[in-house]
């Protein structure tokens, strides 16, 4: 191959790379139209690209190779993207007002909602975490309700058919839900079975859900879904979210908090 051939093939995969970044997936009509070159060689291109694992070919396309997430203990999340999450965790009093009853999930996140708690006035929070039912266990204002189950030590959590059984018993106005990937065409995830389906119970018994995160649990899957994007009424996030994912949001009408 020539060498200014060899450079431009280079560069343009390079491009696509980039734009699988930004963009999370890409046609073959688009890119041929982009590139100004034939279909056969953009498949050629994404056919060496995903060789080396860079991304996954799919009918007519491509997508972004997403990471997959795995399961960390509360004290490894605490101080990872702390700053986000604190900004993220004040701005969802927004949506609290006095005499709720609210729902929290165990999380980092989640964690920096509960922390503003005190300024409220006759709230109910049942929440699955002990470290957050500690927390708000101190502030005067809050009513704290802890469900029975299966206790995860890392996440100090409870979980299990005892914990969805409790949960289901009660109606609140608000579901705060933490989670460890988002794909906005698939859904939200978590690494626990048991997490999952607690969160659905979460999801069901509240009239709105939020769900709380740093922009990057973008683009990123983990074991288990708990459910599609449109389940959710509002997702809180940073300004690091990625353009496209931002634009399927709004185009879902899903409410979008950048703080």
């Amino acid at each position: 191959m020539p060498i200014k051939n060899e450079n431009d093939t280079l560069k343009r995969r390079s491009t696509i790379l980039d734009l699988l970044e930004k963009q999370g997936d890409i046609s073959v009509v688009s890119l041929s139209k982009i590139f100004k070159v034939s279909e056969v060689t953009i498949r050629n291109d994404l056919a060496k690209l995903e060789e080396k694992s860079l991304l996954i070919r799919t009918r007519g396309g491509a997508i972004k190779k997403v990471p997959i997430t795995y399961d960390f203990s509360l004290n490894q999340r605490l101080n990872k993207n702390k700053s986000e999450k604190q900004k993220i965790g004040k701005r969802a009093l927004e949506y609290i007002k006095n005499g709720d009853t609210i729902v929290i999930d165990s999380g980092s996140t989640t964690l920096e909602v509960a922390k503003n708690l005190n300024t409220f006035k006759d709230i109910k929070l049942i929440t699955n975490s002990l470290p957050i039912a500690d927390l708000a266990a101190d502030f005067n204002g809050v009513e704290v309700i802890v469900p029975g189950g299966i206790l995860r030590s890392e996440m100090r959590s409870l979980v299990g058919p005892m914990a969805e059984r409790s949960l289901m018993n009660y109606h609140c106005d608000i579901a705060f839900l933490a989670v460890d990937g988002i794909k906005v065409n698939d859904g939200i995830y978590t690494p626990v079975i048991h997490e999952a389906t607690l969160c659905r119970v979460m999801m069901q018994i509240s009239k709105k859900v939020v769900v709380v995160c740093d922009s990057s649990k973008f683009l990123r899957k983990s074991f288990v879904k708990i459910a599609p994007i449109t389940d959710v009424d509002i997702i809180i996030t940073d300004a690091g979210i990625p353009p496209a994912e931002k634009a399927r949001i709004n185009e879902l009408q899903v409410e979008l908090v950048i703080v």
